[in-house]
């Protein structure tokens, strides 16, 4: 018999949390139509910050998260219960499907 191999379980790419979580932010401002200006002053932050976030090019502390929420009249609990969902949607769908084939 040949080497033994071990067969490596192929997973999809998870998305970053950053940036599932920052376009559900972006989802819900413009959902409350709501400028980016706007949300980062009641948010206490500054636009360009916002916007980063947005972009998920921050990772924002739960603090900054939570007045951002806040911001868009939500929790941060909400916030991070439809970020959850999104980011497992996300990885569902980047999952492979179809019947798998396995080398001997």
């Amino acid at each position: 018999m040949g080497d033994v191999r071990q067969l490596r379980q192929i997973r999809p790419v998870e998305p970053l949390w950053r940036e599932v979580l920052g376009t559900r932010l972006r989802q819900l401002r413009r959902h409350r139509r709501m400028t980016l200006a706007d949300t980062a002053a009641i948010a206490g932050i500054s636009p360009q910050y916002l916007s980063e976030i947005e972009r998920g090019r921050k990772d924002p502390s739960s603090e900054i998260v939570a007045a951002v929420a806040g911001a868009l009249g939500c929790t941060l609990t909400e916030v991070t219960d439809l970020t959850v969902r999104d980011l497992r949607r996300e990885t569902f769908a980047a999952m492979p499907r179809g019947p798998v084939a396995l080398a001997a």
